[in-house]
């Protein structure tokens, strides 16, 4: 390395640190009611989802939904500046494994509760891959985590019925398991404009979606779809594409470059909530015990793993 990429490189180490320091912590009342917004139109969004998918075949709204997400979007947002190849991984990791399969799921597989929280375990996914390929090693608090999540599913697994099948649970994990790569991706792509990297990543979601829609569900189920739309179908698309993604992420993005993460990503916590509270109260879907102990150790495992690192360095500083 020559001495002026040391400097380079040096400059750009201080100004990241800076960028750090001058992070808040302490959220305004005004920017506590936005993250609000967002992680409830997120929850709720699975409620929109289903009645959604009853008109439109999963994979083309799928396609729909990214769709509209590049289109208008992209010609008043910047191209970020990272790897095609890390922007199109990132647009097919979440575009078809997340949604694509996560759609097929709700389209009468799965709950929409349930599955705001099966998903959720691509936490706990994240964990495990990163082990793996970082070689990183596995915290004690990591493993607790890993184990009640997977108590959790198994206890939606030994309760599967007309409503919520073993496919269903098996699609909603490979969605988590297609959001985890999106994770991984995203870390890479390091200082990029969040809503930037969603809204042109969908280039790479879209066609992809409609090529598999086209094939699986056929041309003229598209076409006729298509002609029969009302303004209310027309509106769940517009809403999962405007408000759950560009709105969310545009929301989700400013704070995080105002706070640090610490402060915005437990709110993520609240999405299963928001997602089995709207599906209860929405559609009717029952919150029988074992439901309720299922979150409950998700959501747990979830909290471990978020707030771990914290309530280890209060321990060792109670315990030296």
């Amino acid at each position: 390395m020559t001495n002026q990429e040391n400097l380079i490189s040096k400059e750009v180490s201080s100004k990241n640190q800076l960028d750090k320091l001058s992070l808040k912590h302490g959220l305004t009342s005004l920017h506590a009611l936005l993250l609000l917004t967002a992680v409830a139109i997120w929850g709720t969004n699975f409620v929109v989802m289903k009645n959604t998918v009853d008109v439109i075949p999963p994979l083309m709204l799928a396609a729909l939904r990214f769709f509209f997400t590049f289109l208008p979007a992209a010609f008043f947002i910047k191209r970020p500046q990272v790897a095609l190849s890390n922007l199109c991984g990132y647009g097919l990791s979440i575009g078809v494994l997340q949604f694509g399969f996560l759609y097929i799921a709700v389209n009468g597989h799965i709950t929409p509760g349930l599955a705001s929280l099966v998903v959720q375990s691509q936490a706990i996914f994240t964990i495990a891959i990163s082990a793996y390929m970082n070689k990183e090693s596995v915290r004690k608090y990591q493993i607790v985590a890993l184990v009640m999540a997977i108590l959790g599913l198994t206890v939606i697994g030994a309760h599967t019925d007309a409503s919520t099948t073993l496919l269903g649970l098996g699609l909603t994990l490979i969605a988590a398991m297609g959001w985890t790569c999106g994770n991984l991706l995203s870390k890479k792509a390091v200082g990029v404009d969040i809503l930037s990297y969603v809204v042109w990543s969908a280039l790479f979601s879209f066609p992809a979606l409609l090529a598999l829609s086209l094939c699986f569900e056929g041309i003229n189920s598209f076409v006729d779809t298509i002609q029969n739309l009302n303004w209310q179908t027309w509106t769940g698309v517009l809403w999962q594409s405007w408000a759950s993604t560009i709105f969310c992420f545009a929301i989700w993005g400013w704070l995080l470059a105002r706070y640090t993460t610490a402060t915005v990503s437990p709110f993520a916590l609240l999405i299963p909530i928001f997602g089995m509270a709207a599906s209860s109260i929405f559609l009717g879907e029952p919150l029988p015990l074992w439901k309720c102990i299922a979150a409950l150790m998700v959501i747990c495992a979830m909290l471990l793993n978020t707030f771990g690192p914290r309530l280890l360095f209060i321990w060792k500083k109670e315990h030296p």
